[in-house]
């Protein structure tokens, strides 16, 4: 695979201390936002079953 070629290309360049950093960076980023995701879906099915003050709906 072509991703993981041109990543241990990149990762020979730096220590594995480096390295490990980068990656538990890139996980916590990725949770952050799983997390808003999840946040923003609640807040948006909240307010979608708020009555609009529209008769008919």
């Amino acid at each position: 695979m072509i991703i993981a070629s041109i990543r241990r290309i990149f990762a020979s360049f730096r220590t594995e201390e480096e390295e490990r950093l980068y990656s538990r960076k890139a996980f916590f980023n990725l949770l952050g936002f799983l997390g808003s995701c999840v946040i923003y879906s609640f807040v948006a099915q909240k307010l979608s079953k708020q009555p609009t003050g529209i008769i008919g709906y």
